[in-house]
């Protein structure tokens, strides 16, 4: 599989995952009436919507913000997927992938809801992780993948270049003995 092939089944994974799993929830149960659904000791199911971006950041409650994120991250993806189209190595294609699936994702949801729906609470004890979802699980693997690739060449098959010009040593082709005579190098 190529590059390019890999990184667009990585997005269309994320988006078919993160919209199937928000519109089940939202739609075919009764989630929203019988919150949080505690699924293991560490994790539940709750309602949240965020009208911001990560962490809740920038929260936009007028339709101007609203539709300028959409925006940014329909430009964004369009982006990442022409830079996919380009790369050569399947981990920084499938990393791209992975973000753009999850930048459309969260887009189509706060075109379709004015908010992005989150439903995934992680914690221990007092500590307590954010709510999120499918494709902000995607964007944050996708980010991993992208520090990997830029901090691992032997995964992209090239030698490391840390050697500098001045570094490289060279061989003449003769050499010349003290007497001036020129013999050729063995």
């Amino acid at each position: 599989m190529t590059p390019f092939r890999l990184g667009l089944l990585g997005l269309l994974v994320t988006l078919g995952l993160d919209q199937a799993s928000k519109l089940w929830l939202y739609l075919g149960t009764d989630l929203v009436l019988t919150q949080p659904w505690r699924v293991a000791p560490f994790a539940e199911f709750l309602v949240v919507w965020n009208r911001g971006v990560s962490y809740g950041l920038f929260q936009q409650d007028g339709g101007i913000g609203r539709w300028l994120l959409v925006a940014v991250s329909v430009v964004a993806a369009a982006g990442l997927a022409v830079w996919m189209s380009r790369t050569q190595t399947r981990l920084l294609a499938l990393s791209l992938g992975l973000v753009a699936g999850g930048a459309i994702g969260n887009a189509i949801d706060r075109a379709m809801y004015g908010a992005v729906f989150d439903f995934v609470h992680l914690h221990w004890r007092t500590w307590s992780w954010y709510v999120f979802n499918v494709a902000d699980a995607a964007i944050v693997a996708g980010v991993v993948g992208l520090v990997l690739d830029s901090l691992l060449p032997d995964l992209r098959g090239e030698a490391p270049s840390n050697t500098k010009a001045s570094d490289k040593i060279t061989i003449p082709n003769e050499t010349t003995p003290p007497n001036g005579t020129t013999t050729p190098h063995p």
